[in-house]
């Protein structure tokens, strides 16, 4: 099926969520973010700019410095374009977790079920996938599951239960419990150019900038708490984050910063 994950992809995703018994945050997305693109686990979507293995955005060190002092709060999403002059990021993906509240019989499920794929020498969970809408659900004999690749916090839930609903009709007595969204991931074009090692002087001890591992800056917004990548092309790739109205919040914050680092060639 085109513009789903490969294993390996899917196996990156899920790593901290099987360590913590499925009920960890899932950061990132797991996969490789490119600029102005996102990959995780579900969809990728927009162009990519390099591949980095991003996490979901904690705090870099402690209080403010430099010349960035972050915003508290979560601001509205239709109040930022007037901000950032009327551009607004697009969520790419989400990530949620469910709890089956049940154990479950990963081979029964994957010979059962349609969309199905199923090697636990490889991977110890079920992906399945559907179309409407189009998302992948990483189901662990544990009852946890992991949703990914939808565009709203309301299609992760409505994705979930559909995913929910197919195991309940092979014979398990599933219940759908501890929905939760453990990472959005958006991004957005500036439309120009930006000075990295400026804006890796400004940022100070929230920005890292090592263009010899990666081309693009990494930006640890401590409130709302959100990973940014940031590419001289003016590609902004926002993870981390667990709600849309973080995200916007995170890019009305940064976006004065990055017009003050606008690059003049």
């Amino acid at each position: 099926m085109s513009g789903l994950p490969s294993l390996p992809a899917i196996a990156g995703v899920v790593a901290p969520v099987q360590a913590a018994g499925a009920g960890a945050a899932v950061s990132g997305g797991g996969g490789g973010v490119g600029g102005g693109g996102a990959a995780g686990a579900g969809r990728g979507g927009g162009p990519g700019e390099g591949a980095a293995p991003t996490g979901g955005g904690g705090a870099a060190g402690g209080g403010g410095g430099g010349t960035v002092v972050p915003v508290a709060g979560a601001g509205a999403a239709a109040q930022v374009g007037s901000v950032t002059n009327g551009i607004i990021p697009k969520i790419q993906n989400i990530v949620a977790t469910v709890n089956l509240d049940c154990k479950l019989d990963l081979a029964k499920i994957a010979n059962k079920a349609k969309n199905c794929d199923f090697n636990p020498k490889r991977f110890s969970a079920v992906i399945m996938r559907i179309r409407d809408p189009r998302t992948t659900a990483l189901i662990f004999a544990s009852g946890k599951m992991v949703c990914t690749g939808a565009k709203s916090e309301e299609l992760a839930k409505t994705a979930s239960r559909k995913f929910a609903n197919i195991v309940r009709k092979l014979g398990f007595n599933v219940r759908f419990k501890q929905f939760k969204v453990q990472n959005i991931v958006g991004s957005c074009d500036v439309k120009f150019p930006i000075r990295l090692e400026r804006l890796r002087y400004e940022g100070d001890m929230f920005a890292t900038y090592n263009p010899e591992t990666f081309p693009g800056l990494t930006f640890q917004m401590p409130d709302p708490k959100c990973c940014l990548l940031i590419f001289a092309s003016g590609k902004v790739v926002l993870t981390g984050a667990k709600t849309k109205a973080d995200i916007m919040t995170a890019f009305e914050n940064i976006f004065p910063l990055l017009v003050s680092c606008r690059s003049d060639t």
